[in-house]
């Protein structure tokens, strides 16, 4: 497989400078991040993307004008909402002509999801062409029905890179004025690589997690490890990065059993004496914690001692800020240990400068936790209108923290229905806080794609105010595409 993705690569990457003019360079970068091999090209595409922004170009084309604005901003050029001011009237309104271009309409949906605070046009555009692909759905034909689908579900910013390969290679032969087989047989043997080396991976990580379950005997806390595998997986599937993907699996396993052990298990008492020692840091305080939980903190010093080795001597900075992101993350969304996590085993691009700005509440990490809390307290609110058993499983203790909603709605003497939907729109102010980050350099973009793909996780797992952590069986499909379903060659 190895072999033959290596020839495929040479001829794909050949394709580059057999391009004619702008729109085939577009199909091109937009093919290949839809089947998911991009991360294959990233100097080309670059250099491609940066041609692009430079040339001149014409279109009356809703698509190839979308599309160029999409595919700039994704890749931090900044390009202006009036780009589409050619499909508006004299008075500002978009032109009825276009209404009957299914896929001009799903490509300007799609370019405005990249829109930022105050971009008023963008925010016309949003509804305008969500509008319409709703109105028009049941008349698109395949397989452009199912990328509005997906799309109107989850816009393609937010939707997890493996998750739209696994979707759109099937459906890439289909696509006439773009299909390349050389193309579509590099994306699926990509993938089934790819998921072999997922595979073996899960395998080892599952087995630490059940000699550490039977060690320490929590018996209530939550299985879920191969959701925190998904989650790491998620934010760096490249075959590159093994060792980010298992330090981020196994923290955040064993924050999934402090966050249990707090939300529904241990009294008051119990939760400060445990803070405290994981605060100090010290195995000797093992003997001041309650007997149930002392295996459970020294297994965390010692993965934490592990985690250690990992790293080069001129890396050993890092674990401070692992052991820190702990602490963290026990009373927030959760964004700081991933994006910590993850830059474990980046290389030089994760610089010192880069951890310090992932622990400080930068803006890139702040909306993550922000699109994190909110779509857990949606899922939360659901559970408590909708089940009582549900409640009881997810661990909603007397003592635990109200929702957001829940504030929102006592704070502000509003209905569910109101405050639902305010939560909802700071959700859409995170994204796109996240869409702005992308022009500001404060990181480097590719570490700010990697740390967005946690707020992109948060939508595929708790998509439409379900908790697919918790009640891991309504992502369970889904995961086993991901992670035992080959694409057929």
């Amino acid at each position: 497989m190895t072999e033959r993705m290596n020839q495929l690569k040479v001829e794909v990457s050949g394709l580059f400078g057999a391009c004619k003019n702008t729109v085939e360079k577009l199909n091109l970068v937009d093919a290949l991040q839809h089947l998911g091999i991009d991360h294959h090209f990233e100097q080309p595409i670059a250099i491609t993307m940066s041609s692009i922004h430079n040339a001149e170009f014409i279109s009356s084309s809703l698509h190839e004008v979308a599309l160029r604005f999409r595919l700039l901003r994704q890749h931090g050029f900044w390009v202006s909402a009036d780009e589409f001011s050619k499909f508006k009237d004299e008075g500002g309104r978009f032109v009825n002509d276009i209404t009957n271009d299914p896929k001009g309409m799903l490509s300007l949906y799609n370019a405005a999801n990249l829109l930022t605070h105050n971009e008023g046009q963008l925010e016309e555009a949003l509804l305008f062409s969500r509008h319409h692909l709703e109105v028009m759905q049941c008349n698109i034909e395949s397989p452009l029905a199912e990328q509005v689908e997906r799309a109107l579900k989850i816009p393609l910013q937010r939707t997890l890179k493996r998750e739209e390969a696994i979707h759109y290679i099937p459906e890439y032969n289909l696509q006439d004025e773009m299909y390349n087989a050389t193309i579509l047989e590099l994306a699926k043997l990509d993938f089934n690589r790819l998921q072999r080396i997922h595979q073996k991976e899960l395998k080892a990580i599952s087995m630490w997690w059940k000699n550490i379950f039977e060690d320490i005997k929590l018996d209530y806390a939550r299985d879920r490890i191969v959701e925190c595998y998904f989650w790491a997986y998620a934010s760096v599937c490249e075959e590159e990065y093994p060792c980010s993907r298992i330090v981020l699996a196994k923290l955040l396993m064993l924050t999934s059993v402090l966050d249990d052990t707090f939300d529904e298990h241990a009294t008051m008492e119990e939760c400060r004496l445990l803070a405290k020692a994981i605060e100090r840091w010290d195995e000797t305080d093992v003997s001041l914690l309650p007997e149930y939980l002392q295996k459970f903190f020294l297994q965390i010093i010692s993965n934490f001692r592990e985690f250690d080795k990992l790293l080069e001597p001129h890396e050993k900075y890092r674990s401070s800020y692992i052991r820190k992101v702990v602490n963290i993350s026990v009373k927030s969304g959760g964004a700081e240990l991933f994006a910590i996590g993850t830059l474990v085993d980046l290389g030089d691009i994760a610089t010192e400068e880069i951890f310090e700005w992932a622990i400080t509440n930068s803006d890139t990490v702040r909306a993550c936790g922000e699109v994190s809390r909110f779509m857990d307290d949606m899922a939360d609110f659901k559970a408590t209108v909708d089940d009582e058993i549900a409640i009881f499983m997810r661990g909603r203790n007397k003592a635990d923290v109200a929702t957001t909603i829940e504030c929102y709605m006592k704070e502000n003497n509003v209905t569910s229905e109101v405050a639902l939907a305010k939560i909802v729109s700071l959700v859409d102010d995170a994204w796109k806080t996240l869409n702005q980050e992308l022009f500001s350099r404060h990181a480097p973009l590719k570490i700010v794609n990697i740390i967005t793909n946690f707020p992109r996780s948060m939508m595929f797992l708790y998509h439409d105010k379900r908790d697919g952590y918790t009640n891991s069986k309504e992502v369970k499909g889904a995961l086993e595409s991901h992670f035992v379903k080959h694409i057929p060659m």
